[in-house]
C-alpha cells in the first residue's frame, strides 16, 4: 500500500510546468540538462532553474532519424527528436542547454542542438584519477559558471553556491533514505513506484517545498516499515537493475521484471541511486573545487577505469539482499555494453548470483523475447531467494 503522500510525486511533472511558466514570466531562466554530470547547484546559484531533457520515449525517434544515424542509441535520438520537433514542453521552456561529452554520439548530437538554443558543452576528462583530471574538470566548472553568468545576468556568489550545495546534499540524503525503504525484508514500493519518486528530483522548481514533501514521504515509509504487514513482494526474488538510465516511456524492462514475478528493489543507474551517496564536501573552502571533486566521482561507464561502479554495485547487492542482477544496455551504447562483462564477472565471481545482460531499444518489438529471457532468469533468482541466507539489511533511514 502506497503512502498517502505518493500522490504528490505522481503529479510533479504537471506542477513543474506550471511553476516554470510563472518563473519565466518573472524573468527567471530555465536550463535544460542531459546528464548527472551537470552541476545543478551551480545552475541554481546563477538564479536559474535546471530541468532534465534526457529523452525517454520512442515517439520522437523517427523524426531524429531524418538527421541522425538509425544505428544510434535511442536515448540520443529521443532527446534530439524532441528538440527538433519542439514536442517536449520542458525543452520549449528551456532558455539554455548544458551538454556533456559522456559519449561520442551525444557530443556530436549536441552540435545540432547548439543550432537550436544556446548550449554549453562540458568536456569530461576520460579518467577521474589524478590531479590533472581534477584541474581540467574544475576549469570546465568555472567555464560553465561564466556561461551562466553571461546569460542570466547574475553573478554566482560563493555564499549562494554554498547554500545550494547544502540544499542538494539534503535532497540526495532524503532520496537515498527513501530508496533504502526497500532494503528491508518488507518491500514497501514497487520498482515502478520508486522510479516515479526518483525522477522527481529532476523536475522540482521550489526546492524548499520539495524537501518538505521528501521528508513527509520518508517519514511515512519509516512508519510503514515498523508495521508487521507482509507486503505483496515478500517472497518475490529481489532484483537489482543496473546499466543505462530508464524512465517513464523507457521502463519496459523494469515493468517486465515485475510482471513476471520479480521485484526491483534497487536501481543503480542515472535514474536511481547512482550519485546519491556522493555528497559535495561542505567544509571545502572553495565551493567550486568541492563541486568538481564531487561530480568527477560519478561512476559512469564513460570514465575509465570505472571502479566506482563496481564498488557501488557490491554495496547495493549486500545492502538490498539481492537475488539477481539485470544489466540494461540501450542499443549502440558501447561503453555500457563493454562494461557489462566486467559487471557480470564481478556478480558471478563474488556473489554467485544470476546475471542477465539485456540489450534493447525503446520499441516494443522485442517484448516477448525479453519476457522469455526474464522469466528464465527469474527462475534462477527465485531459487537463490529460497535457498540462500542473505546478509542482514540496513534499516530504513540508517
Amino acid at each position: 500500500m502506497r503512502p498517502e503522500s505518493f500522490k504528490y510525486f505522481e503529479s510533479v511533472g504537471e506542477r513543474c510546468l506550471l511553476d516554470l511558466a510563472e518563473q519565466r514570466e518573472a524573468g527567471t531562466k530555465v536550463v535544460g540538462v542531459y546528464c548527472l554530470f551537470a552541476p545543478t547547484e551551480l545552475i541554481r546559484a546563477a538564479g536559474a532553474i535546471p530541468v532534465s531533457l534526457c529523452g525517454k520515449k520512442e515517439a520522437p525517434i523517427p523524426h531524429a532519424e531524418k538527421v541522425l544515424p538509425v544505428n544510434l542509441c535511442p536515448l540520443i535520438k529521443s532527446s534530439y527528436g524532441y528538440a527538433m520537433t519542439d514536442t517536449c514542453p520542458y525543452f520549449s521552456a528551456s532558455d539554455l542547454l548544458v551538454g556533456e561529452t559522456t559519449c561520442d554520439g551525444k557530443k556530436k548530437m549536441f552540435e545540432f542542438l547548439g543550432r537550436i538554443k544556446p548550449l554549453f558543452l562540458m568536456h569530461l576528462p576520460h579518467t577521474s584519477e589524478g590531479d590533472g583530471a581534477l584541474r581540467y574538470w574544475l576549469s570546465e566548472i568555472l567555464a560553465l559558471r561564466d556561461f551562466l553568468e553571461t546569460h542570466t545576468g547574475i553573478k554566482v556568489e560563493p555564499k549562494e553556491l554554498r547554500k545550494q550545495i547544502t540544499i542538494h546534499n539534503r535532497i540526495r540524503k532524503l532520496v537515498r533514505r527513501i530508496s533504502d525503504a526497500n532494503a528491508g525484508r518488507n518491500v514497501l514500493l514497487s520498482g515502478l513506484d520508486m522510479m516515479t519518486v526518483m525522477e522527481t528530483k529532476s523536475f522540482s522548481v521550489d526546492l524548499d517545498d520539495y524537501l518538505l514533501k521528501l521528508e513527509q514521504f520518508a517519514g511515512q515509509l519509516d512508519s510503514m516499515a515498523t508495521q508487521e504487514v507482509t507486503s505483496t513482494w515478500s517472497n518475490a526474488p529481489r532484483i537489482l537493475l543496473t546499466g543505462c538510465p530508464a524512465g517513464k516511456g523507457s521502463e519496459k524492462v523494469l515493468r517486465l521484471i515485475e510482471e513476471c514475478g520479480g521485484i526491483v528493489v534497487c536501481q543503480e543507474n542515472c535514474t536511481g541511486v547512482k550519485g546519491l551517496d556522493l555528497l559535495v564536501d561542505e567544509s571545502q573552502p572553495d565551493p567550486f573545487l568541492a563541486l568538481a571533486q564531487r561530480y568527477l566521482r560519478i561512476p559512469c561507464s564513460c570514465i575509465t577505469p570505472n571502479s566506482g561502479r563496481l564498488a557501488l554495485l557490491r554495496n547495493l547487492i549486500e545492502e538490498y539482499r539481492i537475488d539477481g542482477v539485470v544489466d540494461l544496455t540501450w542499443q549502440c551504447c558501447h561503453t555500457y555494453n563493454i562494461e557489462s562483462r566486467l559487471v557480470g564477472d564481478m556478480v558471478e565471481a563474488n556473489y554467485n548470483l544470476p546475471f542477465l545482460h539485456l540489450e534493447t531499444d525503446y520499441s516494443n518489438s522485442d517484448i516477448e523475447q525479453l519476457r522469455t529471457r526474464i522469466e528464465a532468469f527469474l527462475e534462477m533468482a527465485d531459487w537463490h531467494c529460497r535457498t540462500e541466507d542473505r546478509p542482514a539489511a540496513r534499516s530504513c533511514g540508517s
